[in-house]
């Protein structure tokens, strides 16, 4: 079952979505095959420390963070990867590695790669590796309010 924080949310919202099963993969590309959704269309999240404060990065699942580009995009004076220690609290009801792009939801900023906010439809996990949202990109624009950057 997707995770019930962000189904509630969107439902409140009046959103349209899908939600996908499929069986469990764990990297953002195998995720994206096994729901035939284009690698270029998936959300992946990376946790990362901008400033000492966690943040989620969220990219095509393809690309790659560039933590120094990221740095200069956003302003930070520091920018590291977030260790599992330091955010698996942050995601209670989510399987670590498939937390949603919905920072909003758990008091985190967003950053979104151009790349992704390219998309017409974008699908990402949805709290555990067998379930995948699907929802318009302007929807979740309009939700989560990402800051676009290089990253």
């Amino acid at each position: 079952m997707p995770m019930e924080r962000v189904k509630q949310y969107l439902d409140e919202q009046g959103v349209k979505y899908v939600v996908l099963q499929h069986s469990p993969a764990y990297t953002a590309q195998e995720v994206a095959a096994s729901v035939h959704v284009p690698g270029r269309h998936f959300a992946k999240c990376v946790m990362v420390k901008i400033d000492g404060q966690l943040a989620l990065a969220v990219l095509p699942a393809p690309d790659q963070v560039d933590l120094e580009r990221l740095a200069r995009s956003v302003g930070a004076q520091s920018m590291e990867l977030a260790s599992e220690e330091e955010f698996k609290n942050r995601f209670p009801e989510c399987e670590l590695g498939a937390m949603p792009p919905f920072g909003n939801l758990f008091d985190m900023e967003v950053f979104v790669s151009p790349h992704l906010s390219a998309a017409e439809h974008i699908a990402f996990n949805a709290g555990s590796h067998t379930d995948v949202m699907q929802l318009s990109y302007t929807d979740f624009q309009r939700l989560v309010n990402p800051a676009e950057v290089a990253m």
